[in-house]
């Protein structure tokens, strides 16, 4: 791999073995920030039991994990402008890592917010973006697809893996180890991390406070109401909802936010005018490849994310598999994107960047074809390994791209900037794919359940109309074994009870369907934004004398 600036003594080996190690550092960094938002998901009934709180609180403290890294990412872009993108990415590993270890030991949720929510909040806010700069600054146009590929590949396994690695923990030794394990990979990350090369540090840039504010404050509000939708509505507020003047306060959420950040955008243009400096330019999305790029950004992560939160619903909830099983059931997706992400550019490297792009949406919408018309037959656990597998090639064909458009298309020295709003990107359309795919699965659930009970003459009609008053908030998600549990504590009749569990079952899978069928249209949607996705590979158009104040390049591999 060809790395950038003075090449290291010992010949093409050992630069391979320096470049490498740098490569490893950043993916594993990469994999520690993807992996809190998964790893608990499995165990949080065991969590709140030791920390003295309710699943609600930890829900909470998930939210807020990621309410913090979305709201001050773009800042830690700045940062690393300020600092040097190196600085940055080690002061947000010792961050992060201090995190950690205060969730490891937290005796409650208001330590475990502190340390979990916050700290590790605000390091990965710092990491992520420093990330992208580092790659940039350490390998050549050429060979940053693969590495922007992998780095991102990264994620997706975190996400896989998380929920398998957290229910092994938390069945067989503590949940509190997934966090001491992390201290432990933090300080392997930052000895290899040594290795790594930094880019120049710009003179005369300084903080934004007032941008912070405003860019932290609009991107909390349209999160959180991203994150509430499920449970209170987005224009219309569910019955157990607060109402804003009528409406569901999602909606005031979203009309709020973007109005903070027309404002950051007005200040930010204003300080730029005056000579000061910015803490993003807005001219920045002028920039036709990088909106494409970004939009993608958003949308495979709206769909990848979408994805991993119905399929394992279906596997744990509908099949009743363990934590353990629906975490394997998960590898092909993150194996398959694996491949894809390194196979792609070192088998096509000539490849168009667009149509690679194109490709993988497309496979991510057969994937999703597929599986719905699978869950139409009804199978077992084996029905999501094809599936799984097209849509992790799909996803790994984006990763492979999508990393490298971004930065090339601007000069080296703003990729920290650069790497803020992708990572912007990439969080918003996680919010969007888990919150809409679930209020799509809820809504489509909810009325597939309640016309299925009135359909059928052997569930009294009482029994429907008590069905309909206390489910009209939305059918939760719940196994036959649930429902007939709860059936039994009701004395319902066993006949009306077999017919509930059977409108259940039904029910879900309606739901799945819906909830996969919007993530199908969504792929389709993102074609119509790929248009200034470069026809060609970043580099092999380039003019060899060009000299834009960035790192020089390397000649030797």
């Amino acid at each position: 791999m060809t790395a950038i600036t003075s090449p290291p003594p010992g010949g093409p080996g050992a630069r391979a073995t320096a470049a490498g190690i740098v490569l490893t550092s950043l993916m594993a960094a990469q994999f520690l920030m993807t992996l809190d938002t998964s790893v608990l998901n499995v165990s949080i009934a065991t969590v709140a039991e030791d920390v003295g709180t309710t699943v609600t609180g930890v829900q909470t403290a998930i939210t807020l994990y990621a309410l913090v890294m979305a709201a001050f990412t773009i800042t830690g872009g700045k940062l690393g402008t300020i600092w040097g993108r190196k600085r940055a990415f080690t002061i947000g590993l010792v961050v992060y890592c201090s995190g950690s270890a205060v969730t490891a030991v937290a005796p409650n949720l208001t330590v475990l917010i502190l340390g979990w929510s916050v700290l590790e909040g605000l390091g990965a806010a710092l990491i992520l973006p420093a990330i992208v700069g580092l790659v940039a600054a350490n390998f050549d146009p050429v060979e940053r697809r693969r590495a922007y590929g992998l780095v991102a590949s990264a994620s997706a396994v975190a996400v896989a893996v998380g929920p398998l690695v957290g229910g092994v923990l938390t069945t067989y030794a503590s949940w509190r180890y997934v966090f001491a394990g992390e201290v432990v990979l933090g300080a392997v990350i930052y000895l290899l991390a040594r290795r790594t090369t930094d880019s120049p540090v710009e003179a005369g840039q300084r903080l934004d406070p007032l941008g912070t504010a405003l860019s932290a404050l609009g991107l909390t509000l349209i999160v959180y109401g991203i994150l509430r939708s499920g449970s209170w509505g987005l224009v219309r507020p569910t019955p157990d909802a607060p109402a804003w003047f009528g409406l569901s306060p999602v909606l005031w959420l979203f009309l709020g936010g973007g109005i903070v950040l027309l404002g950051f955008g007005a200040w930010e243009r204003r300080r730029l005018e005056g000579g000061g400096s910015a803490l993003v330019d807005p001219e920045l999305l002028r920039v036709a490849p990088l909106r494409s790029g970004l939009i993608a950004f958003f949308f495979q992560y709206l769909v990848q994310m979408g994805m991993f939160f119905v399929i394992p619903l279906y596997l744990s909830v509908a099949l009743g598999l363990s934590a353990v099983a629906t975490g394997v059931r998960l590898l092909p997706l993150s194996v398959a994107l694996l491949v894809a992400a390194v196979g792609i550019p070192r088998l096509l490297p000539h490849a168009s960047p667009r149509a690679v792009v194109r490709t993988g949406f497309l496979m991510l919408f057969g994937a999703i074809v597929v599986l719905i018309a699978l869950l139409e037959v009804g199978s077992g656990p084996e029905i999501v390994t094809w599936p799984l597998l097209i849509g992790g090639l799909g996803a790994g064909a984006l990763a492979s791209q999508l990393g490298s458009v971004t930065v090339s298309s601007v000069t080296e020295s703003r990729s920290a900037e650069v790497g803020g709003l992708e990572n912007t990107a990439i969080n918003l359309g996680s919010s969007v794919g888990t919150a809409l795919a679930g209020a799509v699965l809820i809504s489509a659930l909810t009325a597939s359940f309640l016309g299925g009970l009135s359909a059928r003459a052997d569930v009294p009609a009482a029994l429907t109309d008590r069905a309909s008053v206390e489910l009209s908030a939305g059918v939760p998600f719940v196994s036959d074994d649930d429902v007939r549990a709860a059936l039994a504590d009701a004395d319902v009749a066993p006949a009306a009870a077999d017919a509930v569990i059977e409108a259940n079952a039904d029910a879900r899978i309606t739901g799945l369907r819906a909830g996969l069928g919007v993530l199908g249209l969504c792929c389709l949607l993102a074609l119509f934004f790929l248009r200034a996705i470069p026809p060609v590979p970043a580099g092999e158009d380039a003019d060899p004398g060009r000299n834009d104040g960035g790192p020089r390049v390397a000649t030797g591999t």
